[in-house]
C-alpha cells in the first residue's frame, strides 16, 4: 500500500543526512573562525552606524525591499527525483499529503530566514521609528507570516504553469505588491494604502488559482527546479570539499579567457598553469566566488569606520579567496585522460599554487587601490605589504601542506 506520508519523511530523512555530511565539511574550524569574526565586526560597526544615521536615510525602503524580497522568493522544496516521473505518476492522486508536507516543510524553512532578516533589521526599525510601540513590530512579523504562506501559495499553483515568462511575471508583480504593502505599513498613515495592495495580493491569489492552480502537477517542472537547487547546494560545498554528484558547467568568455592565457609559455610544464586558469574562468563557480568576494570586501572597506579593521576585512576576503580557490586541485579529477598527461605531480602543485599566489596578489592590489580612497595612501602601502606577506605564507606554507595531503 502507497503511503505518502511514509514517503516523505524517507524523503526528508535522506535530505538531511546527505546536506548535513557537506555542511559539516564546510563549517570546518577555519570557516567557523572567519564567520564569528564577520559577525562580531558587522554586529559592532553596525550599532555604531545606527547611532550616526542622518534623517533622511530611507530605512522603510530598505526594511521593505529586503523583507519584500524574501517574501517573494518562495521556492516549494519537493525533494523529488528524476524516477518518480515513473515510479510516482501513476499514484499522482495519492500525493497530497506529500505535497502538504512538503509546502510546510518550505514554510517553515523560509520562516526562518526571514525571521533573522526581521532580527537584522530590528534595531534600525527602533532607531528610525523609535516614537512608535513595540506592538507594532509584532503586527509587522504578523504580515510577514501570512504574506509568505500566500507567496508560497501562489509559487506553488504557478509550479503546474510551464510558461516561463508567466512565472517570472506572477514573480514580479508579487515582488512589487509585497514591497508596497511593507512599505505602507511602515508609513504612520499608510494603512489605507497597505489595505488595497493587500486586497490586489488576494485578487492576484484567486487569479492564480482559478487559472493554473487547478491544473495537474508538472513533475518534469518540478524535479527540474528541485536539481537546480540540489545542484547549486553542492557547487556551494565544492568549494570546500569534493562533491561526486555535482554537474560542472562551463561557459565560454572567449576574451577573459584570452586575457588569463595569453602570457602563457607554451610548452609541457606549464600545461596546468593553463588548465587552472581556464577553468578558473569557464567554470560556473570559482569566478563568481572570486568576484563576489571582491565586492563585499570593497563594501566593507567604505563602510567600516576604523582602519585596523579596514585592514582586517580586506585581508580575511584575501585568505578566504585563497582558501576556496583550492577546490580547483580536484576540479578534473573524475576526468581519467588528464592523468595521462606527461606532467609530474609536483609540476601541478606548482602551477596551482603559483596561481592562487597570482590571484591572492590581484585581489591585494586592487583592493589597496580601493583603500587608498577610503582612505589614505599609507594604509594602501600598509595593505600591499601585509597582503603580500601573507598571500605568499599562506599559499607556501598552508596551501602546499594541504595538497601534500591530498596526494597520499
Amino acid at each position: 500500500m502507497f503511503n505518502a506520508s511514509q514517503l516523505w519523511r524517507k524523503r526528508l530523512g535522506q535530505h538531511a543526512k546527505e546536506t548535513g555530511r557537506y555542511l559539516r565539511l564546510m563549517f570546518n574550524d577555519h570557516l567557523a573562525f572567519a564567520l564569528l569574526f564577520f559577525v562580531a565586526a558587522f554586529a559592532y560597526f553596525y550599532q555604531q552606524w545606527l547611532q550616526t544615521i542622518p534623517d533622511n536615510f530611507p530605512a522603510d525602503w530598505i526594511i521593505a525591499i529586503v523583507l519584500g524580497a524574501l517574501l517573494t522568493r518562495s521556492p516549494i522544496r519537493t525533494l523529488l527525483k528524476e524516477a518518480d516521473t515513473v515510479f510516482l505518476l501513476p499514484a499522482e492522486y495519492k500525493m497530497d499529503k506529500y505535497f502538504q508536507r512538503s509546502f510546510w516543510y518550505s514554510f517553515m524553512i523560509q520562516l526562518y530566514i526571514v525571521t533573522l532578516a526581521l532580527a537584522a533589521l530590528t534595531p534600525l526599525y527602533f532607531a528610525v521609528f523609535s516614537e512608535r510601540p513595540s506592538i507594532w513590530l509584532l503586527y509587522l512579523g504578523i504580515i510577514l507570516v501570512i504574506f509568505k504562506i500566500w507567496n508560497l501559495l501562489s509559487s506553488w499553483w504557478m509550479l503546474k504553469e510551464r510558461d516561463a515568462n508567466s512565472r517570472f511575471m506572477d514573480m514580479t508583480i508579487r515582488l512589487i505588491l509585497n514591497i508596497l504593502t511593507l512599505f505602507f505599513f511602515l508609513q504612520e498613515d499608510g494603512y489605507i494604502y497597505a489595505s488595497i495592495t493587500t486586497v490586489m495580493f488576494v485578487l492576484l491569489l484567486l487569479y492564480t488559482y482559478n487559472t493554473v492552480g487547478k491544473k495537474g502537477i508538472a513533475w518534469d517542472l518540478l524535479i527540474e527546479k528541485e536539481d537546480a537547487r540540489m545542484q547549486a547546494f553542492y557547487r556551494l560545498a565544492n568549494m570546500f570539499t569534493d562533491v561526486p554528484h555535482l554537474r560542472k558547467k562551463a561557459k565560454k568568455r572567449h576574451l577573459l579567457v584570452h586575457l588569463l592565457t595569453r602570457g602563457v609559455p607554451f610548452n609541457q610544464k606549464n600545461t596546468y598553469t593553463y588548465l587552472y586558469r581556464i577553468t578558473f574562468v569557464r567554470s560556473s563557480d570559482y569566478l563568481g566566488m572570486y568576484v563576489r568576494l571582491f565586492l563585499l570586501a570593497i563594501f566593507f572597506i567604505f563602510w567600516i569606520p576604523n582602519i585596523w579593521f579596514k585592514l582586517a576585512f580586506a585581508l580575511l576576503f584575501i585568505y578566504l579567496s585563497g582558501f576556496q580557490l583550492m577546490t580547483l586541485w580536484n576540479h578534473h579529477r573524475t576526468i581519467a585522460w588528464i592523468d595521462l598527461y606527461p606532467v609530474s605531480i609536483a609540476e601541478k602543485k606548482r602551477s596551482l599554487v603559483d596561481f592562487l599566489l597570482l590571484l591572492m596578489l590581484v585581489k591585494t592590489l586592487v583592493l589597496g587601490i580601493f583603500l587608498y580612497f577610503a582612505a589614505s595612501w599609507q594604509e594602501m602601502l600598509m595593505l600591499w605589504g601585509v597582503g603580500g606577506l601573507f598571500s605568499f605564507v599562506f599559499v607556501e606554507t598552508y596551501v602546499k601542506k594541504r595538497l601534500d595531503k591530498r596526494l597520499i
